[in-house]
């Protein structure tokens, strides 16, 4: 009689597989397939190899979800620009402001969910678009004020928005009235919604230097912090949500790095746990995806004349019954002087750094040796997005290129894929501004022009034989 392995020490000898050998062992034998099929297995290789959450409403399996999820990027690694679908939508919906997704954002499995795009205009409405029709599908009514800031609750298909005027709206995105309105004694800045364990979130930064912490959706006040004396324009979470990450841009004010349970959960008499990173005048910074605890800062140096980056990895340890937080910096380094100073920026797990200057996009390490430069763009680039999977650039001739991370930072690091336009047949520049966002469906660009106070929506959907209609 054939021995076996008992499943659990096989699964165990399993979890070391990579998805390839994991698929061979599965053509062994009905045992070794029923092992290899554990959902387990195919969840960490997930998780390992994609930064999303975990929790995947609507999925059938991890293994589906894996198998779906490579066949789509290599699909679209190979994507010709007459591969996807173009779908636009013109006319005066104004100067479109922030953009985010309302739902779908996260690798979808089947094919069949949809995405759903927010975004806020100069006409004082807030729309939602359905990325695969191309179409509006819901709108505010118009606002006392314009809105200016943005952000979304994907998990709920909530929208939160903030107007010049410091009022804050609450939207599900289906009815006509907010769910939930709030007017600031200031200025607002900066917005991040977070959904954690005890529920959401609402954070926000205003000019006086303080960070307000509401629930969700009754904007119920849970604390204030003065963290600056100057205002807080920059507010970020962690990928795992235990750090929260504020800055401004003003010369004097060093960044701060908050433990996120002081802030949602305040206890009575204390400060919230949080420390310093020295270095001034930050203009951007991105969490690592995967290393929830490790963050690299743009700043500033001389008058904006350099350009530096510096990494840093966070660490809370308690001593003497007591939680300290730490910053350790990592690495660090600036660009010479003669480089064009960037404006945007993301990072790779694979310790690397991206960012445009003028019309060439550059990959560095977090220690400053120059990895690879593209030369795809005619004119300056005005935006960049980045995920774990791609890297959208944008130009002012409406241009967009296309490139991908490759598996595991292997070399070439960054895949240059294709090179798009966003209107074959308008050679209008974009006075105000031409940007992209993404999902695992779509690529979404968006194009305002000066000369006709319009504003361009295109989407270029999927990619390979999905895509061809």
């Amino acid at each position: 009689m054939e021995l076996q392995l008992p499943e659990v020490p096989l699964l165990r000898v399993f979890s070391f597989l990579d998805a390839f050998s994991l698929l061979q062992a599965c053509q062994v034998n009905k045992y070794w397939n029923s092992v290899a099929d554990d959902e387990r297995l195919w969840r960490n290789l997930c998780l390992k190899k994609w930064s999303f959450s975990s929790q995947c409403l609507g999925r059938p399996t991890w293994k589906q979800f894996y198998l779906n999820q490579t066949k789509y990027e290599r699909r679209l690694a190979r994507a010709r620009p007459e591969d996807f679908v173009y779908k636009e939508r013109t006319g005066n919906l104004g100067i479109l402001g922030p953009i985010a997704y309302l739902s779908g954002s996260e690798h979808p499995i089947s094919g069949q969910e949809k995405s759903l795009l927010c975004t806020v205009s100069s006409n004082r409405m807030l729309h939602v678009w359905h990325v695969q029709e191309g179409t509006i599908i819901w709108s505010s009514p118009v606002q006392q004020s314009v809105m200016k800031l943005l952000a979304t609750l994907p998990q709920m298909q909530l929208a939160f928005t903030v107007d010049v005027g410091a009022t804050v709206k609450v939207w599900n995105c289906q009815d006509e009235d907010a769910l939930a309105t709030l007017t600031m004694p200031r200025a607002c800045f900066s917005l991040e919604a977070i959904l954690m364990k005890d529920g959401p979130f609402l954070l926000i930064g205003n000019s006086e230097g303080d960070i307000y912490t509401f629930t969700v959706p009754e904007l119920r006040s849970v604390s204030r912090v003065n963290a600056f004396n100057y205002s807080v324009d920059l507010l970020h979470c962690s990928p795992d949500k235990k750090w929260i990450f504020a800055s401004g841009t003003h010369q004097h004010i060093l960044p701060k790095v908050f433990f996120a349970e002081g802030l949602l959960t305040p206890s009575e008499g204390s400060a919230p746990l949080s420390v310093g990173l020295p270095f001034a005048m930050c203009c951007r910074a991105c969490w690592f995806p995967r290393r929830a605890n490790r963050i690299t800062l743009m700043f500033r140096r001389g008058s904006f004349k350099k350009t530096g980056f510096t990494t840093f990895d966070l660490t809370a340890e308690k001593t003497g019954g007591k939680t300290v937080i730490q910053a350790h910096q990592i690495a660090s380094f600036l660009l010479p002087v003669r480089m064009q100073s960037p404006i945007w920026m993301g990072v790779s797990d694979e310790n690397m750094i991206v960012f445009e200057s003028g019309l060439h996009l550059f990959l560095f390490t977090i220690n400053g040796l120059l990895l690879q430069q593209f030369d795809d763009h005619q004119m300056t680039i005005c935006n960049l997005w980045v995920d774990s999977l791609h890297v959208l650039t944008t130009s002012m001739d409406n241009y967009m290129h296309l490139y991908m991370w490759e598996e595991e930072g292997r070399y070439p690091y960054l895949k240059s894929c294709c090179h798009l336009e966003h209107r074959r047949d308008d050679r209008t520049l974009s006075c105000y501004f031409s940007k992209a966002i993404c999902d695992n469906t779509s690529i979404v660009c968006v194009v305002s022009r000066s000369r006709e106070n319009s504003t361009l929506i295109k989407v270029i959907g999927g990619s390979g034989d999905q895509g061809k209609r």
